[in-house]
Order: C-alpha cells, then structure tokens, then sequence
C-alpha cells in the first residue's frame, strides 16, 4: 500500500510539474506581475465551485449549508477567545498570520484547548506552522456546521491532537499556486512545486493524517475545491472523532 501510494504521489506531482511547465511557457512566468511573494498560497475562492474527482464522480457539495459570512471569511484572519476554552480562527490566513497566531496563543494560552476554524485558507507556510503550534500544545481543532475549512485550512486542522467536524461542515481542497512576483524558469518552477508538496505530505504524515489525502488538492485546479466527504474525512484520518459539535 505505501509503495502503491507513493507511486500515485509520484504520478501526480509529474502532471502538476507538466501543467506548471505548459503555464511557465506560456505566460512568461509561474507568477503575474507584482511585487514579489515567494511562498506557495492556496487562494480563498468565494463561493468555491465543486470539482469532479479523479473517480469520474463530482466530489461532495456542502455549500447549501454554509452560513459564514463572506466578508469575514475575506478579511485576515482574526483570533477570539470564546467561552470553554475555545480559541475561533476566521479568515483569510495572510502571510504573517502564525506570528499573530503564536502571540495570540502566548497571550491567552492557558485558558485555550480548543481551536475553532472558519477559513478558506490563504498562505501554505503560515498554515503549517500554526498547525505546528497547535499540536505543540495538545489543542483540540474543530469545524463547525456550516463553516469553511479550505485550501490551507486542512493544514492547519491537522495539527490538532483530536479533530471533528459537523456533518454540514465544509472542508475542502485544491493546488497551490504562488500569486506574485518575479518570472520563474521552468524548471525550477518543477522542483519548487515538487519540494512544496513533499513538504505538504511530510506535514500530514508528521500530524497522523493519510497523505494521500492531498491527492485530491492535486487533482483540483486552484479556482475550484474538491470537498472531501465524512466517509473520506475518517478513511485519510483527517478526523478522529464522530461529530459531536452543532452549528454556530
């Protein structure tokens, strides 16, 4: 099974390097004119269109459910601390965010054991090392009915040491892209991408997940999102535990 896995990894990361290079060849870069980010980001897409799965059959669709509001969700990522011990995450995970992430925590810490999620994701660095410090300190992570969990928020979700999601929750998954800065020969826009998912699968492997679970991001242009459904949430491990929470 891992040899069979890792094939199919290998596999998929070859054609997202061969869409990369067709991209690089065309436009003249792997990214727009700008100003120069250089990390890999996962866009926020409102409202996220449903991709059909490398199965021939379209993924789940839990957007009739979703009751979050687009402006915040549009917004950079804010922390508030709920009762219970609940720290709520919501918003766009912008480049900085596990800095204010980790003062957040280092401020009120003590009083946190649950991190609540309600993002479409944003910045692949920032991701993960929040997901890292989640799991430093044995947080418990969630997704509530009707709340988004996409692009880069899984990452993050990951971290946490127990996971559940609600039944109508949405968690979702497409490819990475870099937004901006200078022009990227093709080649190293192969190896960028291929050095960006290994680290991806690492990341999962490192929180308990089934890597193979960012298969179906690979599978799914960055403009769209494959929702994963409850059989394949428990199946890749992604969740550890039956939902139990209720909507906001």
């Amino acid at each position: 099974m891992r040899w069979s896995f890792r094939g199919l990894l290998v596999g998929a990361i070859a054609v997202l390097a061969i869409d990369l290079y067709e991209m690089v060849d065309r436009n003249g870069g792997i990214w727009p004119s700008g100003t120069g980010a250089t990390e890999a980001v996962t866009a926020p897409v409102l409202p996220p269109a449903v991709e059909t799965g490398s199965s021939g059959l379209p993924s789940a669709d839990p957007r009739e459910h979703l009751t979050t509001d687009d402006g915040l969700l549009r917004g950079q990522i804010r922390f508030e601390l709920l009762p219970g011990g609940i720290l709520l995450a919501e918003g766009s995970i912008e480049q900085g965010a596990a800095a204010r992430f980790r003062a957040e925590v280092e401020a009120r810490g003590e009083y946190v054991s649950t991190v609540r999620l309600n993002s479409p994701g944003g910045s692949l660095e920032d991701a993960m090392a929040m997901a890292r410090l989640v799991r430093e300190r044995e947080y418990r992570t969630e997704v509530l009915d009707g709340a988004l969990c996409a692009s880069s928020c899984p990452l993050v979700f990951a971290g946490g040491v127990t996971r559940a999601a609600g039944e109508k929750a949405a968690i979702g998954l497409h490819q990475f892209y870099a937004p901006s800065g200078s022009s990227t020969a093709p080649a190293q826009a192969m190896s960028d991408a291929q050095i960006t998912t290994a680290r991806i699968s690492r990341h999962l492997g490192d929180m308990g997940v089934d890597a193979a679970v960012w298969l179906h991001a690979l599978d799914t242009p960055p403009r769209q999102l494959y929702y994963l459904t409850r059989e394949e949430m428990a199946r890749y491990r992604l969740v550890t535990s039956a939902p139990s929470i209720a909507s906001r």
